[in-house]
């Protein structure tokens, strides 16, 4: 008797969707506010940093002491990152006097790139060839959205168009880009945010940011929320949209350099409300793993019986508290189907 043999289909092997990241350390200098037009409805800076405002001359005293210290105990090289305002509208002489701190410190052999966070439209195509004619080398745009919906109800100033062209003019200028969105803005869409995705893509920046909108204390979205006008995404949601969202950033060559905000004190006891979560950035990763090994299963062309993992992705594979566990069992991978291995790839049987 003739018995048809279900044929082998050979393993399928493949390596984390995200690029490779790059591992210079980011010395941060916070300006919370410095050159910002007006105050954005969902900001509340000094929770943010941890920090309050405070003079030009005083961060610059304590930037100078820091990096000092750094070059005196030969600190690995570093990138200075200047953030928490719009960096782009400080008055030019201390634009002038910060990047030319920058300099002296590369000179040094301290620090190999310079980098600051600004708003769309406080950037021209001449500024910019300027700042990167004094030693500037990436900005990192606060788009928080493409959507002329939601950055109408948020206030932000701009539209869709005019952040599109600053990616335009900062790439145009020679200098990497950046970006930051913040799904669930005021008048955000889940499909508003998977167009942001898409548009940041086709604008190929370097890297990019992703905070998911919270509602903080002292802010005008929080008196929004107190008055039942903004109601913020839930976690699970947050989740939903950002997991399919970094597939499609990694697909395109963009590293995520953060995942919702930091867990500094301030700021955990500011948020009354939104998708904050310690572990967002895992949270987000691991449903974006899921997503992915889900979609390879598929070339297996019959259920999967087992799966190696690169040991160095285990947490991410798990979740935060093992907390995928048993979305890998419903797609045939239980523990015990699931083996861990110093190697650089993923293999599916």
């Amino acid at each position: 008797m003739n018995v048809t043999q279900r044929p082998v289909t050979a393993p399928v092997t493949f390596r984390h969707p995200a690029p490779q990241a790059p591992r210079t350390r980011i010395w941060p200098a916070f300006i919370p506010f410095a050159g910002c037009p007006f105050r954005c409805v969902y900001c509340a800076q000094n929770e943010i940093t941890g920090q309050r405002t405070e003079q030009f001359e005083t961060v610059y005293d304590n930037l100078a002491r820091g990096l000092n210290n750094a070059l005196k105990k030969s600190t690995n090289s570093l990138e200075l990152a200047f953030y928490g305002g719009t960096f782009t509208a400080l008055p030019e002489e201390w634009i002038a006097r910060f990047l030319a701190l920058a300099r002296t410190f590369r000179d040094r052999g301290l620090i190999t790139r310079v980098r600051c966070s600004t708003r769309p439209d406080a950037v021209t195509p001449e500024l910019l060839a300027r700042l990167r004619s004094m030693g500037l080398d990436m900005v990192e745009l606060g788009i928080q959205s493409f959507d002329d919906t939601a950055l109408a109800a948020t206030g932000r100033g701009y539209s869709g168009d005019t952040a599109r062209r600053a990616c335009d003019n900062v790439l145009a200028s020679g200098l990497s880009l950046g970006v930051q969105l913040m799904p669930g803005l005021p008048g955000h869409t889940a499909d508003a945010f998977a167009a942001d995705i898409r548009t940041a893509c086709a604008l190929a920046p370097e890297a990019a940011r992703l905070y998911p909108c919270v509602v903080l204390a002292h802010t005008p979205l929080a008196a929004r929320w107190k008055r039942g006008d903004y109601t913020p995404w839930t976690l699970d949601r947050t989740i939903d949209a950002l997991a399919p969202a970094l597939l499609d950033l990694w697909a395109a060559n963009i590293h995520i350099i953060r995942i919702g905000l930091a867990p500094e004190q301030d700021m955990q006891d500011a948020i009354l409300d939104g998708p904050w979560h310690p572990a967002m950035g895992q949270l987000a990763r691991s449903r974006a793993l899921f997503l992915h090994i889900s979609r390879r299963i598929a070339e297996l062309n019959h259920a999967p019986t087992h799966l190696v993992c690169p040991r160095r992705f285990q947490s991410d594979l798990l979740g935060h508290a093992n907390s995928m566990r048993d979305a890998y069992a419903h797609i045939g991978l239980p523990a015990d189907a699931i083996t861990f291995e110093d190697t650089n790839t993923f293999t599916l049987r």
